[in-house]
Parts: structure tokens; C-alpha cells; sequence
């Protein structure tokens, strides 16, 4: 089966007077079909950069430097050869944005504008990718929000007077107004409480199940994913580190930093997984690795895994 998108050889770069300071480099990685692929990483290992980059979401002084991004969806394939999105026209990309890949961006109250009401924000989304009718739009509005199990009185709240959950369940629902094939979701729990955090991941997972989507996932808490991904890709300083099926990932990690972040637990942070901070250039894979040896690629610890 091949991938439904497919992320080749994707660099990512912010062009500073200095020089250019490299949050991405040479990764490689795929989604199939109604699959569920997590990418897992501490803060500033380049998740969002890389998600962002592959949708052409970033803005200067971000630039993308290498790479592609097939996609191979039905609607704007048609059947034929993949698109890159990285080489579309900005017409093509509006006409793919939300349609066939949606975004569901990392923390609600930011992405969502305080001063206008849920329904207003839902039909903007509606009547920029689907032709409906007024009262057709207006009723698709509501129908959404059934879908991620929000009262429709709410509709006219502002986001300001919805709890964390349900301006985040209001994202999942605008992401999913156009029916799209693919959905990257951008930490869409972490600002939350556990309970509500296990609420919406079993949402996530019904909908998915419900309406056939592919999800790229990306969260810090690699607990989370073991649970919730059939696959997991872990990022370090810009860099693909590993990745494999939950199960393999959990039982027979191969890459010290995977095990640091297993060992962390729900609490990540670097003292737990690995001391310092996050190095862009090093001679062996990293010098906060307590299993290192130089060069890197000969130590035992890499000898099971591919550096990208």
C-alpha cells in the first residue's frame, strides 16, 4: 500500500543574519491511509517546524531548503499521478488546504479569534471550501459540533466562554468541516487536565474510526502515543531518530533518547530523559547521550537503527 502522504528528504531552515540555523534536517516519513503516525520529541525538536514546512504553514524567516511532500488523495489527484505540495500553486494549495489535509493547531485560544462567535469562525471555514447554501452552511455549522459532542447553543458563545476541551474539540471540528483525508494535529492536548486530555483522544480515535481519516500526531509525551498510534517517529534537534510500530517502540526501543523518553513517563523533562539541552551539531549522535562512542554511526546502540 503506498503512502497517502509521504515526506522525502524535508530540511527546514530560519534565515538569520548570521547564518542559517537548521530546525530540520533531511527527515523522512510517511502516512498511510486511516493510519495513525505519531511524532514524538521534546520542545524545540522541530515537530512543528516539520509539520508546518510540509503544509507550507511556515512563514519568514522560515524557508524550506530540501525536500518533497507527495500526496496522494483522492479528490485532487483524481486518480492520477501524486502532487507534491511543496511545488503547488498557491491556488492548487488553497483548493488542498482543509479539503484534503487540515490542521489542528496547538492551543485553541490562540488559533481561535476572540471576538467572534463559534459559529461565525465555523461558517468562515465552511463557505471557504464547500458551496453551500446559507441555511445549508448554517446547518453543516451545527452538525459539527454534534460530531465533536458540543451542545449547539454554543454556537454563538465566544471562545472565552468555552472550557479548554470544548475550544478544542470546536478546532477538531473546523479541521474536519471539509471531510479531509488527512489531519495533523499540533499538541492538541497538552494545555489540558488528564481527564479531559483522555476524553478527547477517545474522540479523536471514534472519528477516526467513524470517518476513515489518516492523523499525523504530534505531542511531547511519548506515553500518550504508545496508546493512541499505530506508528511513532522520534525527533531530536531536528533530526529523525527512530522510528517503528508502538509495540516495537515500547518493547525493544533501540535509540538511547527513545528510552530516555520512555523513562521519563507523562512528566517529560530533559533531567528525566537526557541532561542538557538539545545540541544541533555534534560529532558522535549526540553529547547528551549516556550511551555515546565515537563516531557515532559504529557505536552499538546505532547499529539498530538508520540515521536520516
Amino acid at each position: 500500500m503506498s503512502p497517502i502522504l509521504e515526506i522525502s528528504d524535508l530540511s527546514v531552515a530560519y534565515r538569520t543574519p548570521g547564518g542559517d540555523v537548521r530546525a530540520v534536517e533531511h527527515v523522512n516519513l510517511s502516512l498511510n491511509a486511516g493510519e495513525v503516525v505519531g511524532l514524538c520529541g521534546e520542545s524545540g525538536s522541530g515537530k512543528s517546524t516539520l509539520a508546518y514546512g510540509a503544509t507550507r504553514l511556515l512563514r519568514p524567516p522560515a524557508v524550506v531548503t530540501s525536500g518533497s511532500v507527495r500526496y496522494t488523495g483522492r479528490r485532487i489527484t483524481q486518480g492520477g499521478d501524486p502532487v507534491d505540495l511543496l511545488t503547488m500553486s498557491q491556488r492548487e494549495l488553497r483548493t488542498m488546504r482543509w479539503r484534503e489535509v487540515a490542521i489542528v493547531f496547538q492551543s485553541a485560544m490562540n488559533a481561535l479569534n476572540p471576538v467572534l462567535r463559534i459559529q461565525d469562525q465555523l461558517l468562515d471555514a465552511v463557505h471557504a471550501h464547500l458551496r453551500l447554501s446559507r441555511h445549508e452552511a448554517r446547518e453543516k455549522t451545527a452538525s459539527l459540533l454534534d460530531l465533536v459532542g458540543i451542545p449547539r447553543n454554543r454556537l454563538r458563545s465566544y471562545p472565552h466562554e468555552l472550557s479548554g476541551g470544548m475550544r478544542q474539540r470546536v478546532m477538531i471540528a473546523m479541521a474536519l468541516a471539509a471531510d479531509p483525508e488527512v489531519v495533523i494535529m499540533d499538541e492538541p492536548t497538552t494545555a489540558l487536565d488528564v481527564v479531559v486530555q483522555r476524553e478527547i483522544l477517545s474522540q479523536v480515535v471514534e472519528l477516526k474510526e467513524t470517518l476513515g481519516f489518516a492523523i499525523l500526531f504530534i505531542t511531547h509525551d511519548l506515553s500518550l502515543l504508545l496508546e493512541l498510534a499505530d506508528r511513532i517517529a522520534v525527533m531530536y534537534a531536528g533530526r529523525l531518530m527512530e522510528t517503528g510500530s508502538s509495540r516495537d517502540i515500547m518493547r525493544d526501543a533501540a535509540h538511547p533518547y527513545t528510552m530516555g523518553l520512555l523513562n521519563s513517563g507523562a512528566r517529560l523533562c530533559r533531567a528525566a530523559c537526557m541532561p542538557g539541552r538539545p545540541a544541533r551539531r555534534w560529532t558522535c549522535c549526540s553529547p547528551r547521550c549516556p550511551a555515546r562512542r565515537a563516531p557515532c554511526r559504529q557505536a552499538p546502540c546505532c547499529q539498530r537503527w538508520s540515521v536520516t
